[in-house]
């Protein structure tokens, strides 16, 4: 039977006041309150639905939680700009975790962030009290390429406004190509929950002002390996083996590390969909012991 996700809210505290999060909860299989917690994050324009493959398989052991990184998806956009980057994601992430521990009566979670997910559960795993178990890393490391930002840079917040689904699903199907081989299904699935309609028109579900912060700044590579030294819980590094992000070198220097497994798949790029059986399976094998 599929399971089905319920969508949740909660309040978190930003330098502009409180604001509103949203996350989908998926139950475990079992019905057994006491299943860990998984915390799955998406990237840099995505949000909580790039997970529901990966979430309705992984209910067999978990209680899934998927949240909407502020400004993506169902959580509240921000009033200032300059207030989207990680500090705020990676607070928005603490106190959710903390809201999570007591409603679920757990103490660790484990985490699967799909590039600024990543780094987001990168940024936990490296605080002195880690509230992180196991970490999964989809196609982001501790050095990032000005290249790849240049790229993202490109088509972020722009191009915003459609006229049909049809449309959103061509434009996603041109910018995300680098997600992999997907099917027609995967692509609609993105597209149905990649963009909202109001009055005739598609938006994608995110604020087109979280670009601002490529606007205006020179970019330059950006190398977090002081962060990653500080990373100790067991980690799944998984790499499309045409990644401009995740450049080979960086991912190779993470895998000479005894808490690190790596595992690349070919003809992917920025970044692999976590959709496809293979990658599923991958994941599975890391969490849970078995496929």
């Amino acid at each position: 039977m599929t399971q089905q996700a319920q969508t949740l809210s909660y309040q978190y505290q930003t330098a502009e006041g409180p604001r509103t999060g949203s996350y989908l909860y998926w139950p475990n299989r079992d019905s057994r309150a006491n299943a860990p917690v998984l915390v799955c994050v998406h990237g840099l324009t995505r949000n909580a639905r790039d997970f529901d493959p990966l979430a309705q398989a992984l209910t067999d052991g978990y209680q899934v939680v998927c949240p909407d990184v502020a400004g993506r998806g169902d959580s509240q956009w921000l009033k200032n700009p300059a207030n989207y980057g990680y500090p705020l994601y990676v607070g928005q992430m603490h106190q959710l975790l903390q809201q999570l521990m007591l409603k679920h009566k757990v103490s660790e979670f484990d985490w699967v962030g799909t590039s600024m997910g990543g780094l987001i559960g990168m940024m936990l795993a490296a605080q002195p009290i880690c509230p992180l178990r196991k970490l999964v890393m989809n196609d982001v490391g501790f050095f990032i390429p000005k290249a790849s930002l240049d790229r993202l840079a490109s088509y972020v917040g722009k191009s915003t406004d459609f006229t049909s689904q049809q449309q959103v699903e061509d434009y996603l199907r041109e910018v995300a190509a680098t997600f992999g081989p997907l099917t027609d299904e995967q692509w609609q699935h993105l597209a149905r929950y990649g963009a909202t309609e109001h009055n005739g028109k598609w938006r994608l579900r995110y604020d087109p002002a979280i670009s601002d912060a490529f606007a205006g700044v020179p970019m330059t590579d950006v190398d977090l390996s002081g962060i990653w030294q500080a990373v100790k819980v067991d980690t799944l590094l998984i790499r499309g083996k045409d990644s401009d992000l995740l450049l080979p070198e960086t991912a190779q220097a993470m895998a000479r590390q005894s808490n690190v497994t790596l595992v690349e798949f070919a003809g992917i790029g920025h970044a692999p969909a976590l959709m496809a059986r293979d990658q599923i399976r991958a994941i599975r094998q890391f969490l849970l012991g078995k496929e």
